[in-house]
């Protein structure tokens, strides 16, 4: 899903490139879009799926919530969701293989009691938790007042029909908490692959294109580069 401007045509055709790699399975990669210039033919486009709610629709992801719509353009089977500024550096394949009718990444925190997943990836059958999308249109100012985000609610929407399962923690790290170590060491320490690693996940102020040349931003203290990133991410 890709929109406004932040990440550019490259990012699906790269994404597009990197699950060409590391899944064996024959597949059809979905962009749902404002602006579809770039993009190569090999990704199937459609205009991002309407929310017809009575306000503005704040940011924080919410319109990710529209891929559980019952009727997503006639597509059928079963769905990978993957951010736009992921890297994959291993087979995928166990991402379709593994058991469950939903899974989630579980979210990157210290406060372990949370459910709530990181939806950089998550799997589903498209059409079959049409609840998720319904629920949050048909309670819209509830569900922003009780949850911070979209994948906070798709969580608990998902666990209260007790479908909730989580991928193993070491398919995938955050590049963030798990690839880099803790600061000062990080200032001397090279980021490195976690054993066991599939897809690495990209929060806040780092993103591929960061990781690769490192330094430091805003929110976060200095990293060092990462050019195996590049290696990957292409």
């Amino acid at each position: 899903m890709k929109w406004g401007t932040l990440y550019g045509a490259e990012y699906v055709n790269r994404l597009y490139a990197m699950v060409k790699r590391n899944l064996t399975y024959d597949f059809k990669m979905v962009c749902f879009t404002d602006d579809e210039s770039g993009i190569i033919d090999e990704v199937q486009c459609y205009p991002i799926p309407e929310v017809e709610i009575r306000s503005n629709l704040p940011e924080r992801m919410w319109k990710k919530l529209t891929t559980l719509k019952e009727d997503l353009y006639g597509l059928e089977g079963r769905a990978l969701f993957l951010d736009l500024d992921i890297v994959i550096v291993d087979n995928i394949d166990c991402f379709f293989d593994v058991e469950g009718e939903f899974r989630i990444i579980k979210d990157h925190s210290w406060r372990t009691w949370r459910i709530t997943g990181n939806s950089s990836v998550y799997r589903f059958d498209i059409g079959k938790h049409g609840y998720v999308f319904e629920n949050f249109t048909n309670n819209f100012e509830k569900a922003i007042k009780e949850h911070r985000n979209e994948q906070e609610f798709l969580t608990h929407q998902i666990n209260d029909k007790g479908k909730l399962q989580y991928w193993p923690k070491e398919w995938c790290p955050s590049y963030k908490y798990d690839c880099n170590s803790r600061f000062p060491i990080s200032i001397w320490k090279k980021p490195t692959i976690p054993k066991g690693a599939k897809i690495i996940i990209f929060h806040g102020e780092i993103n591929p294109h960061k990781a690769i040349v490192g330094g430091q931003g805003k929110w976060y203290r200095y990293v060092q580069a990462a050019p195996w990133v590049a290696d990957y991410w292409k």
